[in-house]
């Protein structure tokens, strides 16, 4: 279920809304729903592998034979 970013047309309101999938959001100010999809940024967690491994030369995240080894 995403979390969209909205701004109402008809108070201006900026809000986030969790939408499923036939849900009509709607202002939680004045409860209008002509409202505009923003872009947003999302956020990430990522990971390379575990511990501390390092690359080398020949590869970029760290996960050839030589790294490891």
């Amino acid at each position: 279920m995403p979390i969209f970013e909205y701004k109402c047309k008809h108070c201006g309101k900026v809000f986030e809304c969790l939408v499923r999938k036939h849900d009509i959001p709607a202002c939680p100010d004045c409860g209008s729903q002509d409202l505009t999809k923003l872009m947003s940024r999302f956020a990430t967690n990522v990971r390379k592998g575990s511990g501390s491994q390092s690359s080398c030369g020949t590869c970029s995240g760290g996960t050839c034979s030589t790294c490891r080894g």
